[in-house]
C-alpha cells in the first residue's frame, strides 16, 4: 500500500504548498515549466519541504524522461544504465536525492554527462552545497533555495490529507514537525492507523513509538550524537560503536559524525595523544573518498580509536578561559616588545625592541599577566 504521503502528492505546481518565491506567478521554477525552459539546477532546503516533488512536477511539466537515484545507493553504474537507457527522443532528466553524499569521484563521473547534456540534472540536498559539490559541477547548475513550511502551508498540507483532528493536534503537530511536511504527514498517518482517531493524545503517543523516522533536527538526532561523543570520552567504545551504529542505521550524514571525531580529537584526547587529531582528519578524508556504506568501517575505525586514547581536556580548558577573557576585556593593548615593526617608525616607537625568541619574559597584556591558562 501506498504512504499518505505519495498518495496526495500534488503532480501539478497549482497543487504544490509553499516555496511562493520560486512556483509563484513569474517566479524561477514555474517560469521555466511555463517556456519549458530545460536547465540543471540543485534544490537545498531541510526534509519535507517538497524537493523531491518539485523534480517530478518539472520534469513532467517538460516532457522528459525522468530517473530518480539516492545518493546514498547509486554509483557510476546506474549513471551508465541511464546515459545508454533508450529515450525515444526525449530529455533525460536525473532527480539526484541527497546528492551531498556523491563523493568527488561520483561526482567527477557525472560531470561531462551534465556539461553535454545528455542528462539535466535535479539534485536535492539538505547541505550547503557550496561545500559538498564539487565546484565544476555547481557552475553549471542553478541552485534554489527551499524554506521550511510556514504554519499556514503546513495547516493546508495537513488539510489535503482528509484526516480529521481537532485544532490541539493540530497546533501541536505543526510545531513538533517544524517545517517537515513528510514528517507531519507520516504522524498523521501512523496515528490513524494505531488508533483510527487523531487527537492530541493519540499523536503523542504515536510520537513515543518506533514509527516515525530520525529526524536530524529533532531530539533523538542530538540525543544520540551525545551519547556517542559521551562514550567516546569515557572510553566505552562497545558503547561507541552501538550510537554510531544507529546514526548510521538512521541515514545521518557520515560526514556531521566524522567533524564531531574531529572536534572530539582536539577537544578531549588533546595533548594526551596529539597523534589522534591526525587520526580523526584522516578518517574524514577517508569518509569523503568513500562514501557510504563502506564509509562506516572507517568511521568505526576511528571511533574505536579515540574511545581507546588517554584524555586530556587542558588545552580546550585553557583556551576557553582565554576566551572568557577576551571577550571580558575586549582588546587589551598588546605589549611593545611583541608588536610587529615592519617599518622604521614602528621601531623607533618601541615596537619588538628586546624580543627574543625564546625567553621566559610574560607576553600577556599587562591587566593578564598573573593569568595561567595551560596548567
Amino acid at each position: 500500500m501506498e504512504p499518505l504521503a505519495v498518495k496526495i502528492r500534488p503532480t501539478t505546481l497549482d497543487g504544490f504548498v509553499g516555496q511562493e518565491h520560486l512556483v509563484g506567478g513569474g517566479k524561477p521554477l514555474r517560469a521555466a515549466l511555463e517556456q519549458g525552459h530545460l536547465f540543471s539546477f540543485i534544490l537545498w532546503g531541510p526534509p519535507g519541504v517538497g524537493k523531491t516533488t518539485l523534480a517530478r512536477i518539472y520534469a513532467r511539466g517538460i516532457g522528459a524522461r525522468y530517473y530518480e537515484l539516492s545518493a546514498v545507493s547509486a554509483g557510476k553504474d546506474d549513471i551508465k544504465k541511464i546515459i545508454n537507457d533508450v529515450a525515444n527522443g526525449k530529455q533525460k532528466i536525473l532527480f539526484l536525492d541527497e546528492i551531498h553524499r556523491f563523493n568527488k569521484a561520483q561526482q567527477d563521473f557525472l560531470l561531462p554527462y551534465v556539461e553535454s547534456g545528455a542528462i539535466t540534472l535535479v539534485g536535492a540536498t539538505t547541505e550547503n552545497p557550496s561545500f559538498e559539490v564539487i565546484a565544476p559541477l555547481l557552475s553549471r547548475c542553478r541552485v534554489f533555495v527551499l524554506n521550511e513550511l510556514s504554519y499556514e502551508e503546513m495547516a493546508a498540507v495537513i488539510a489535503k490529507t482528509g484526516l480529521a483532528l481537532p485544532k490541539d493536534a493540530r497546533d501541536w503537530l505543526i510545531a513538533m514537525a517544524d517545517g517537515d511536511a513528510r514528517q507531519a504527514i507520516a504522524m498523521l498517518e501512523n496515528t490513524h492507523k494505531l488508533y483510527g482517531t487523531i487527537t492530541l493524545a493519540t499523536l503523542k503517543e504515536t510520537l513515543q513509538s518506533k514509527l516515525l523516522r530520525y529526524d536530524k533536527k529533532g531530539e533523538e538526532h542530538y540525543n544520540t550524537i551525545s551519547a556517542f561523543i559521551k562514550s567516546m570520552r569515557a572510553s566505552q567504545p562497545d558503547a561507541a560503536l552501538y550510537y554510531l551504529a544507529r546514526m548510521v542505521e538512521a541515514g545521518e550524514d557520515p560526514k556531521f559524525i566524522a567533524r564531531r571525531m574531529v572536534i572530539f580529537a582536539s577537544e578531549d584526547v588533546g595533548l594526551a595523544n596529539p597523534a589522534a587529531l591526525g587520526v580523526a582528519n584522516a578518517v574524514f578524508r577517508a569518509v569523503e573518498t568513500v562514501g557510504l556504506p563502506e564509509c562506516a568501517i572507517n568511521l568505526a575505525h576511528g571511533a574505536s580509536y579515540l574511545a581507546l586514547c588517554k584524555k586530556d581536556r587542558r588545552s580546550y580548558d585553557a583556551y576557553m578561559a582565554a576566551y572568557a577573557d577576551a571577550k571580558e576585556h575586549g582588546n587589551l593593548s598588546i605589549p611593545l616588545v611583541v608588536r610587529n615593526a615592519p617599518t622604521d617608525l614602528m621601531k623607533k616607537l618601541g615596537y619588538g625592541e628586546g624580543y627574543e625568541k625564546y625567553t621566559n619574559k610574560n607576553f600577556l597584556p599587562e591587566k593578564l599577566k598573573s593569568k595561567k591558562y595551560l596548567t
